[in-house]
């Protein structure tokens, strides 16, 4: 990956619409060296995806909430039955597994502190591969984006 590169990510992070001829002249290439090197970073899956941003408090989705989850034991079949619950319920947006004392960190995006309960008590804790859930309620956002640091991979 060189500086031509890492200037096409940058810019398609600030704006994954731009099309080819806007890239092109933020990057300094010529449209047709600038559409070569976007499908290579997407074939090479450096590219994975273009989104829309959507603004979860403007579809009525007013509470976020981080939820550690310890699970029940340490197995293969219960951490992949945990795998299949988090992937089956739309409210989690992110989930990591963890060092600490939670196994799993859940970020959900729910419509009110009814829908977190609810979410709590009869979708995670009757799940038999979870053992304990402690939640905390964002009370703000100080930052939030999906941006990565390219900087450091400008000096390498």
């Amino acid at each position: 990956m060189d500086a031509f590169d890492i200037r096409i990510l940058a810019a398609l992070q600030r704006d994954g619409r731009a099309s080819n001829q806007q890239l092109a002249e933020a990057v300094f290439l010529s449209p047709s060296q600038c559409s070569r090197r976007r499908t290579v970073l997407e074939n090479n899956g450096t590219i994975r995806g273009y989104y829309a941003g959507l603004d979860p408090s403007a579809l009525g989705l007013t509470v976020t909430a981080l939820i550690q989850v310890t699970l029940a034991s340490h197995n293969p079949n219960t951490s992949r039955d945990f795998k299949a619950l988090v992937e089956r319920v739309p409210a989690i947006q992110e989930a990591y597994a963890v060092t600490g004392d939670a196994d799993y960190v859940l970020k959900v995006n729910v419509a009110n502190l009814k829908a977190l309960s609810a979410l709590l008590g009869e979708v995670l804790l009757p799940h038999p591969s979870v053992a304990h859930v402690r939640s905390s309620v964002v009370l703000d956002t100080l930052k939030s984006g999906v941006e990565l640091p390219l900087d450091a991979l400008e000096q390498s």
